[in-house]
């Protein structure tokens, strides 16, 4: 099987080709800085082609067959586990994710495709009793057209895979805008995927332009009806104002600062290993990572020895290497902003008690104690290896520090008490929270989304079906009906 060509190009009507700006995007390697391909930019006319194409083509995708989608969508799954070692080649060396974080992407990446298979089928309408006389009222569930996707660069072939086959699984055509850090992982090779499974032209397009250049033109463009982002908040907050202006639908999945809550019946050795995983899973640079670890006071002392030892013996450096945990961060701009908030936070007086330095773009697991609520480390999202260890006394107080932040996205809490757990997790203003796990957990068939600044909408099962369809009232006046006048 030969591997992907001109993955640096634009894909508008099923055609490769550059994009018609003069300026052109590096991919760069994040692990070591080098040129990985260059695209010739994507401009505002290539941006309007590729809405009246998606448009065009949505006319007739919409009308397929239920079972031509589905048929898609498995044979989509299919190529992806055909060519999951290219895959996984691109997503370290594009995205710096570990080879370990690369086969979790590609395997979600086919459960998607897997769960969005059935979607063609569950396009259910229904039948409402009217109020009129001789009235039959039906409600016929419709694709929306086209939906427009912005891509994140943390995880882009999943994250973008979770829109793009729902979309177009229930007859929508798409529109893809990848993050300049990821367009081949989050854009093109989606696209090329789509393009070996036999998907029709103009169903899937993906344009790879300069933010600054057509990022707001992108994001209002009147050709699509839908909008979904994944990204962090203060973009969020630009795509939904422009979304909003354009009254058009939003599916936003924003950035994250999600407690660990440790109770005081918790088995400690079992919470330690939960936190591990779920702060230092591709170096914490995902949405649902732990970023604040509330731990009981009785058990303070424990925790942090042991959380502090398995942590020294997580390997970092090259995402190539097959025992590499905790890999580069995307850019130095990255490193840059967690070695801040680790400075901030040891300047407020955090004890450092592991790690604390970056060597290139990686940087070190690191482990502050002592963390209080006024303290960076706790109110801003990190987005890298580092963590807080913050101190509580009663349920009360781990439910006020865990709320304590702008953000609401996703959480976990250890307990022996499964009743005092459902108790306390009501209680947090999240949208996703586990019991005896830790915060990275995403399910194709549950529903996926934050409360306050991490997001609007939902993902996943009927809830992302509802997202990418709208519903039209049709009524039958079956026997003549008498009017006042």
């Amino acid at each position: 099987m030969e591997q992907y060509s001109n993955l640096n190009q634009q894909f508008i009507n099923g055609v490769w080709r550059d994009g018609s700006e003069s300026d052109t995007i590096d991919n760069l390697n994040p692990y070591d800085n080098t040129i990985i391909n260059t695209f010739k930019a994507a401009s505002k006319q290539d941006v309007d082609e590729a809405y009246d194409t998606a448009k065009e083509a949505s006319k007739t995708w919409s009308k397929t067959n239920p079972l031509v989608r589905r048929d898609l969508m498995l044979r989509a799954a299919d190529i992806i586990m055909k060519r999951k070692d290219e895959l996984a080649e691109w997503l370290i060396k594009e995205a710096g994710g570990t080879a370990l974080k690369a086969q979790v992407e590609i395997k979600q990446s086919y459960d998607m495709l897997i769960e969005a298979s059935g979607y063609p089928t569950r396009m259910h309408g229904l039948t409402i009793p009217s109020f009129t006389d001789g009235k039959e009222t039906f409600v016929f569930r419709k694709a929306l057209g086209v939906v427009s996707m912005i891509s994140p660069w943390n995880f882009p072939l999943y994250l973008s895979m979770r829109t793009i086959a729902p979309a177009i699984a229930v007859g929508n055509a798409i529109v893809i805008k990848p993050a300049s850090q990821s367009p081949v992982t989050g854009g093109t090779i989606i696209a090329k995927l789509f393009e070996e499974a036999g998907i029709p032209k103009g169903v899937i397009n993906c344009v790879v332009g300069k933010s600054a250049n057509i990022g707001d033109y992108f994001t209002g463009h009147p050709g699509s009806r839908l909008i979904s982002f994944t990204g962090s908040t203060l973009v969020g907050k630009g795509i939904g104002r422009i979304g909003g202006e354009a009254l058009k639908k939003l599916a936003l999945e924003l950035g994250g600062n999600n407690a660990f809550i440790i109770l005081d019946d918790a088995d400690v050795d079992r919470a330690v290993d939960s936190a591990i995983f779920g702060r230092f899973m591709h170096q914490g640079q995902i949405c649902m990572s732990t970023n604040r670890i509330l731990v009981h006071d009785s058990i303070y002392e424990e925790f942090k020895e042991k959380y502090v030892a398995k942590a020294k013996t997580l390997t970092y450096g090259d995402p190539a290497d097959p025992k590499t945990i905790v890999g580069p961060l995307i850019d130095n701009k990255a490193v840059q902003h967690v070695l801040g908030l680790i400075e901030k936070t040891v300047a407020a007086g955090a004890k450092l008690e592991l790690g604390g330095k970056a060597e290139g773009n990686v940087v070190q697991p690191t482990i502050l104690s002592e963390v209080t609520k006024d303290m960076a480390i706790f109110q801003e999202e990190v987005f890298g290896p580092a963590v807080g260890l913050v101190r509580f006394k009663t349920d009360e107080e781990a439910i006020e520090l865990a709320n304590g932040t702008d953000y609401g996205l996703s959480g976990a809490l250890h307990t022996r008490d499964l009743q005092r757990g459902f108790t306390i997790a009501k209680q947090i203003e999240t949208g996703m929270i586990h019991i005896n796990d830790q915060s990275v957990n995403d399910e194709m068939n549950t529903p996926f989304g934050g409360e306050k600044d991490s997001g609007v909408g939902r993902f996943g099962n009927d809830f992302i079906v509802d997202e990418l369809t709208t519903v039209q009232w049709i009524s039958v006046q079956v026997e003549p009906r008498k009017y006042p006048f």
